[in-house]
């Protein structure tokens, strides 16, 4: 059976359909891209914005009418949210975040994965890809209450893997060829708490770097106020990259009490002053919300102003997006959307000069690289 896997969202909805894809090319199916025909495709939704719930309805009227003989599956947090305005568009399947880590087993259960003769001895050979960056899942679920997330919501609380799972699996990645492993989770820095282990992660890549030799190990998003100075000892080895994406979400206290971050200026500036002692060239990226209800133009410029002090190697920016069921959707005070477009425009000509800075500081100067795709 040919096999469509599709996600939007973050690394961690990418890293989800990857481990699907290997568990449906070892059971002998082909995983195919966008170019060929599919018999099953499966598509894992957004909701963090109601942008990413729009696209994801989009998608998935896109792909029915593209595929009118394939079945058509939806899960992710959208699917989990409005389960109701997907199953007007006649999926065939919908799967919530409760049950994703079984979608293979969920969807020979319905049929639509059916059994095949013989299992694959290397499940890359069934995969449309490169066997370069995988994208591992080790940690699920939020146990913060930010104001404006509805994250927290659609994945319900902090779960972890453990550890001798993890180790196996980039064992198995490793043996594939894959060259770079990233760990991620909706709050990575949280791994292990659920298990009663508050330095969870830093034992894990520890483990990882001791007991594995997969050439490049990288880290997906952490919040700032789970790392500790000790942390950074992680990247004496060179095999950890030298990359934290720190999401700050708003450089102004007054903003970030109201949305409950539990970090301040002095907090970030230190964590990042502490990161670049160990490496000055650290490649620290961050998240920063613009229009977030309350914020005047003087909380917006004392954003702005803390943005550029930390120099950034690259930012993501969003407009505040109300998501019914948080509390910021009831606060007052909400921006109108011209005043919010304006200031995601200045923050997009800062976050553009700051990535161009970070990458100048570089010419001139050989460093290693991962080729994640081949030359033309």
């Amino acid at each position: 059976m040919r096999v469509r896997l599709e996600s939007i969202g973050g690394r961690l909805n990418i890293s989800e359909m990857e481990s699907l894809a290997r568990q449906v090319a070892a059971a002998g199916h082909r995983v195919v891209g966008p170019s060929e025909t599919a018999d099953l495709l499966v598509f894992n939704t957004c909701t963090v914005t109601a942008t990413a719930s729009g696209k994801s309805r989009h998608i998935l009227r896109q792909l029915k009418r593209a595929n009118p003989n394939a079945s058509v599956v939806a899960t992710g947090c959208y699917a989990e949210m409005e389960p109701e305005r997907l199953e007007a568009l006649g999926l065939d399947l919908i799967v919530p975040n409760a049950d994703k880590d079984h979608l293979a087993g969920i969807l020979r259960e319905r049929g639509l994965l059916p059994d095949t003769a013989e299992a694959v001895n290397d499940p890359q050979d069934s995969l449309d890809g490169n066997r370069t960056r995988a994208f591992l899942k080790v940690q699920d679920g939020c146990d913060n209450r930010c104001t404006f997330c509805i994250v927290t919501v659609a994945r319900g609380a902090g779960a972890s893997r453990t550890p001798d799972s993890v180790i196996q699996e980039v064992r198995e990645l490793e043996s594939a060829g894959y060259r770079e492993a990233v760990l991620s989770g909706v709050h990575l820095g949280s791994y292990g708490h659920d298990q009663g282990d508050r330095h969870g992660l830093f034992r894990l890549v520890r483990r990882l770097l001791r007991e594995t030799s997969i050439p490049r190990l990288r880290l997906s998003s952490l919040e700032p106020w789970d790392l500790d100075d000790a942390f950074f000892d992680l990247f004496d080895d060179p095999r950890l990259l030298p990359h934290l994406h720190l999401p700050l979400q708003s450089g102004c206290d007054a903003t970030l009490q109201r949305m409950a971050r539990r970090t301040t200026q002095a907090e970030f500036a230190s964590l990042v002053e502490a990161a670049r002692r160990r490496n000055p060239d650290m490649a620290i990226s961050s998240d920063i919300i613009v229009g977030f209800p309350g914020e005047t133009e003087d909380e917006f410029n004392e954003s702005v102003d803390f943005v550029e002090a930390m120099a950034f190697s690259r930012l993501h920016i969003f407009r505040y997006s109300a998501r019914l069921g948080t509390r910021a959707a009831t606060m007052p005070h909400q921006v109108p959307g011209p005043v919010a477009a304006e200031r995601s425009r200045r923050m997009h000509e800062l976050g553009a000069a700051q990535e161009a800075a970070f990458a100048g500081r570089f010419v001139g100067r050989t460093v290693p690289v991962l080729w994640e795709a081949p030359e033309d």
